[in-house]
């Protein structure tokens, strides 16, 4: 029998409280969790993420849409059940959404640590030509191309409860 996690897939109608619970433990408080609900509830959310390990959710994503620029997706949060971190679990969900960005020609943005996601395949030397109310020295993208876009970076309103 194979140990180890089960495909990634969306979130289903019910893993809701499942994906709070994982995200709460995983980063020591409320906060991501709040903003998750925040994001459903101002229909900013584009898609949640999660990788099953035997039949538990064990990593989580989610992607907003940016307000500016049009068609860009940001992704906040990312997280894995403690006893999975540092397994890889985390870095295969974000190869797997860098190589989807590339393939359907989509921008997404991060705000993070630049070594866990440059190993996934975001660029932190693209992200440079952006104009953020983040700091660029943990800002990467990933999707199409190789260019530097120079636009302005507009978060969902629930990221301004973050600052």
């Amino acid at each position: 029998m194979m140990i180890g996690p089960d495909f990634s897939r969306e979130l289903r109608r019910g893993e809701e409280d499942e994906a709070d619970a994982l995200l709460r433990t995983a980063f020591d408080g409320p906060d991501e969790a709040d903003l998750v609900r925040a994001l459903r509830k101002a229909g900013a959310m584009a898609g949640e993420s999660v990788t099953t390990w035997d039949g538990r959710i064990a990593g989580y994503y989610a992607l907003s849409y940016m307000i500016a620029p049009k068609g860009w997706l940001c992704l906040a949060p990312v997280a894995v059940v403690p006893d999975r971190q540092r397994s890889g679990l985390g870095r295969q969900m974000m190869g797997m959404l860098v190589e989807w960005a590339r393939l359907s020609e989509t921008y997404v943005v991060v705000l993070g640590q630049v070594a866990f996601y440059e190993k996934a395949g975001f660029s932190h030397a693209r992200a440079q030509g952006l104009t953020s109310p983040y700091p660029l020295e943990h800002t990467m993208i990933a999707g199409p191309g190789l260019d530097v876009p120079v636009v302005n970076l507009t978060y969902p309103k629930p990221f301004a409860r973050l600052g």
